[in-house]
């Protein structure tokens, strides 16, 4: 067996922090071993990345309900008769994207999403990455003070900011398609600021600036000093790797342990994305054995 411990893939780090591409593999013919050393490797690496693939919408779904069942999200318009994927398109003159802020997915879910596949449809000559921050290292990097301070703390995450009536200014201006009616309610929860992984056990942050609004017992103006502190600490360049989308490229990120953000620096040009995502559990600060 190689040094890497994979015996049926090739894993290829791309930074110091977190990603890696998988090279000596076609998605859509994995053997149980084959997809276990997958698995090993997007719990270590926390973003997995495959090139030259070729995915149908069924195709698609197959993959991501390898890891976990489907998650249906809350929030987007279904275009047609796939409820389960999220159609992540950006037009010529869109002025917004899905994404632009430094997010993890849908925390306002009391379960949100473990994690995500995205597929690359149609991509830009140029421009249009994702970056991706590992929340593992985010934590540990933190001084032994502010890990006191923060664990065992709760923040509440809504999706009134991305979501909603009140949200369709902020969100116009786009492609993919948010409720927006008058019917639309917020999805709510309260996590612990720091959870730990019930797969890996390693503690990371969990708040973002899309859903979370503020600390419990705290006030929202005494919360957001510390919320952006965490954000800019949480997203320093060491702490993230940089992925260059390709027609045929797949990323599969772990929503417990990772937030990411897409960049729009490709005005006037398409790109397609198709993404699913997998059900999660209810965070945790401490794991029960």
């Amino acid at each position: 067996m190689p040094l890497d411990g994979f015996a049926h893939i090739e894993v290829r780090p791309i930074a110091g922090a977190l990603g890696a591409e998988i090279h000596g593999v076609d998605i859509n013919n994995l053997t149980d071993e084959v997809f276990a050393e997958i698995k090993a490797a997007w719990h270590q690496h926390q973003v997995i990345f495959f090139r030259n693939q070729t995915l149908d919408d069924e195709q698609l779904k197959a993959f991501g309900q390898r890891f976990a069942p489907l998650f249906r999200h809350p929030n987007f318009v279904p275009q047609d008769d796939q409820p389960d994927i999220v159609r992540v398109y950006t037009g010529p003159d869109d002025v917004r994207i899905v994404g632009e802020d430094w997010h993890a997915d849908t925390t306002c879910m009391p379960e949100p999403p473990s994690g995500a596949v995205l597929y690359a449809v149609e991509t830009p000559p140029a421009g249009g990455d994702t970056l991706f921050a590992s929340q593992y290292l985010a934590y540990e990097t933190l001084s032994d003070g502010m890990k006191a301070l923060l664990d065992g703390m709760q923040s509440f995450h809504s999706d009134i900011r991305v979501a909603g009536p009140r949200a369709r200014e902020r969100i116009g201006g786009r492609t993919s398609v948010t409720r927006g009616d008058d019917d639309w309610r917020p999805t709510e929860a309260m996590h612990p600021v720091v959870r730990t992984h019930p797969e890996t056990g390693r503690k990371g942050l969990f708040v973002n600036r899309s859903y979370t609004q503020y600390f419990e017992g705290m006030t929202r103006e005494e919360s957001k000093p510390w919320l952006n502190f965490l954000e800019k600490h949480a997203t320093r360049p060491e702490m993230t790797c940089r992925f260059r989308w390709e027609p045929g490229s797949v990323a599969v990120w772990d929503n417990r342990c990772v937030m990411h953000i897409a960049m729009h620096d490709y005005k006037g040009e398409w790109r397609k994305m198709h993404r699913v995502q997998m059900v999660g559990d209810k965070p945790v600060s401490v794991l029960h054995t």
